[in-house]
């Protein structure tokens, strides 16, 4: 229970990502999806990105050893500690 708690403190913290680039990641993603609604890619891109998303998440979370160690750019290990 702890790793998970770990985890979505780290995937909610306001620190990993500013407001800015949620808010443009989700215009993307909802235009692309609207762009591919009669198209056959559609539920490849609706299941295939959160799949991407997910799997780099867990090799980020692999490489920082639980996001405890800076890799990558990231140095907010405050999540990390508890």
């Amino acid at each position: 229970m702890n790793t998970l708690r770990r985890e979505l403190r780290v995937a909610f913290s306001r620190h990993a990502q500013p407001v800015w680039l949620r808010v443009i990641k989700w215009i993307v993603f909802i235009g692309v999806t609207i762009a591919l609604r009669a198209s056959p890619y559609l539920w490849a891109w609706v299941f295939g990105l959160p799949l991407v998303g997910v799997v780099v998440h867990m090799v980020f979370r692999w490489k920082t050893k639980g996001w405890r160690r800076a890799w990558g750019g990231w140095n907010d290990l405050a999540a990390g500690k508890e």
